[in-house]
């Protein structure tokens, strides 16, 4: 199987090197990794390639790779598989999915979750929307760099899910960030109140994963931005709404990413957002040496 990929970034280019690992060749749009065989236009790397693969910032971006002129979609086939990684609108991809259908082309939705550590041990969760049996024939490339792939449903149903995930997550990096940050000011041992955390039941994927080595400064590598994560809540909000969900705790999270936009952390790792909070509480960092 020819494989595509359009938009390399911090994750697509992890999953791309996974896929070359594994020995096969990648053709690739917006690459930078000499590994890879480039394209000139998003039409070279469609003509070329049996599975197309997208890891794209947002739904318009999507949508002008996809739809534009001489895009995707107008150089798609009958038979050819199209998987859209981003983080996009549900609304967006289902509309995407019915355009590539009337060509006989297969679109995937796949959220991905994991981050950048997780993309280069071919080790990310990926929540697909879209029909079973294009599923089946992409599996063996979304294996190469994907530990768990789960079937969620129809076109729009994987992006559901990881608008869903994203929303958690969010909400637990913000608040652990904000309970670290008084943790600090309070003279707590920032050790013991991790350990405390991690056997109670305030535990989560911050706590667990983040804050260990934040603590001593490292904020890992190449993870969602801070501008990323505020878009993704914010399509969270969007869909919220259309479900006619109350939405009682997206203030926070909302909120939070946006105040660290605003202070300049747009295009840092989500991470950094303990950073702003200490900012606006008397210049506080959690790592020793590191206090403004």
């Amino acid at each position: 199987m020819r494989i595509g990929f359009i938009g390399l970034g911090n994750m697509g280019g992890r999953m791309a090197a996974c896929i070359v690992r594994a020995g096969h060749a990648v053709l690739g749009y917006d690459v930078h990794a000499a590994d890879l065989k480039t394209a000139g236009s998003v039409a070279e790397v469609t003509d070329g390639s049996d599975i197309v693969l997208l890891s794209l910032p947002d739904s318009g971006v999507v949508e002008a790779v996809v739809l534009g002129e001489d895009g995707l979609r107008a150089h798609a086939r009958s038979g050819q598989i199209v998987v859209d990684l981003s983080t996009s609108s549900p609304d967006s991809t289902t509309r995407i999915h019915g355009l590539l259908g009337a060509r006989g082309t297969a679109y995937l939705d796949a959220g991905i979750s994991g981050g950048a550590a997780a993309a280069e041990k071919a080790a990310l969760t990926l929540m697909v929307g879209g029909e079973p049996e294009a599923l089946e024939r992409a599996r063996p490339v979304l294996d190469l760099f994907s530990a768990k792939v789960f079937h969620c449903g129809p076109s729009g149903a994987g992006h559901t899910v990881k608008l869903l995930n994203n929303f958690l997550n969010a909400t637990a990096l913000a608040a652990t960030a904000e309970v670290m940050v008084a943790g600090k000011k309070a003279g707590l041992d920032l050790e013991v109140l991790l350990a405390v955390l991690n056997a109670s039941s305030g535990v989560n994927f911050a706590t667990l994963n983040r804050f260990p080595k934040i603590i001593h400064g490292d904020y890992l590598k190449g993870g969602l931005t801070n501008s990323l994560m505020l878009k993704d809540v914010n399509l969270y909000v969007e869909l919220a709404a259309k479900l006619g969900v109350a939405s009682l705790n997206s203030a926070g999270p909302v909120a939070t990413f946006g105040m660290a936009r605003a202070l300049g952390y747009a295009d840092e790792i989500s991470n950094t957002v303990v950073d702003a909070i200490g900012d606006l509480s008397g210049g506080v960092r959690l790592h020793t040496g590191e206090d403004a």
